[in-house]
């Protein structure tokens, strides 16, 4: 197994636009010609659009573009934006008199970061996807959809921190599988690997973690309002070749990989998805894909985290120390 860059997994390509004042931005993944795709979700609090289309009971097999945004709610016109430049490009499904390409959106809660009345909109998508077409420029950190990400903040903005986009992809043999995440969780966030603490709630003093299910577990009557802007958004990515049903399965397990790295994960404040795209044709065990799926996924997680600067009074992980295994 060797590491290799996202970028790689094609054809896909990514392009992404950030409004940098603002703190909100979009990410594109966009496959032309078609390419099949799962979705799962596991977040009581999702803002998406065109996403039932990913239903294995749904008609149609592949999708063309895959939009992940800021803006909550709002920014999900920014899917407007990617269609006109396929249909400008004449890709699509043919109705006969035009071509109407299917995309589909999962949008974070960023509004509390930057500016909350400017958001991805369509002018947004379309430079998105135009990049993405034509001189794609993904890259790991305060990026596209990334841009206002932030996690820890069970006790609100003022003790949470700075994420972004990250990626992580591998190379088996012939078999290509990578993950592409918008970190921007309500909780704490591990290395997977060493079960240390990388990011999540600050201290009051902002110089050291406190444990959000700590937190939690302190007040166990309900709290009426502690929506305070999360969700965390993947796509995963494999030249092996799977279609929707598979799809979706290896999208669930990549869920492991948010369990391992997120604490807690899936609330009801979360819109957590994660969305399986095959666009290849590599013979490979739904199984294998589906674990080294949830591996990628938590690598991505942890890039996310060390690849982000601080932002809008946010400090990043490369501010705080890092918090031991022993210490949690």
């Amino acid at each position: 197994m060797r590491e290799i860059p996202i970028t790689d997994l094609m054809p896909v390509r990514i392009g992404q636009i950030e409004n940098e004042k603002a703190g909100t931005g979009c990410t594109v993944f966009l496959c032309e010609r078609g390419m099949r795709a799962g979705l799962d979700v596991r977040g009581g609090g999702p803002a998406s659009r065109e996403t039932q289309l990913l239903n294995p009971l749904m008609a149609a097999n592949e999708i063309h573009a895959i939009v992940l945004a800021g803006g909550s709610a709002f920014g999900l016109g920014a899917a407007n934006g990617v269609m006109r430049l396929l249909e400008e490009r004449g890709f699509g499904y043919d109705v006969g008199v035009t071509k109407v390409p299917l995309v589909v959106q999962s949008d974070l809660f960023d509004l509390t970061v930057g500016d909350p009345f400017t958001r991805p909109d369509e002018e947004m998508g379309y430079a998105a996807a135009k990049l993405a077409m034509d001189a794609p420029n993904y890259r790991d950190g305060n990026f596209g959809a990334g841009c206002g990400a932030t996690v820890g903040k069970i006790a609100g903005m003022d003790t949470c921190m700075k994420t972004g986009m990250g990626s992580f992809a591998v190379e088996i043999g012939e078999l290509k599988i990578g993950a592409v995440v918008a970190l921007n969780a309500l909780g704490d966030i591990f290395d997977w690997k060493t079960g240390r603490q990388i990011a999540g709630l600050l201290s009051e003093d902002r110089t050291s973690f406190r444990s959000s299910p700590e937190v939690i577990s302190s007040n166990i009557t309900r709290v009426k309002n502690r929506f305070v802007g999360n969700t965390t958004l993947c796509v995963i990515l494999t030249n092996a070749y799977f279609e929707k049903t598979a799809l979706c399965k290896i999208a669930g397990m990549g869920h492991d990989g948010y369990a391992r790295s997120i604490r807690p994960v899936h609330t009801s404040l979360d819109g957590d998805s994660i969305y399986a795209v095959s666009a290849g044709s590599v013979e490979a065990d739904q199984e294998t894909v589906g674990t080294l799926a949830a591996e990628v996924v938590s690598e991505a997680i942890v890039r996310a985290v060390t690849s982000a600067e601080s932002a809008y009074g946010f400090p990043a992980a490369r501010d705080i120390p890092p918090k031991g295994a022993d210490d949690r």
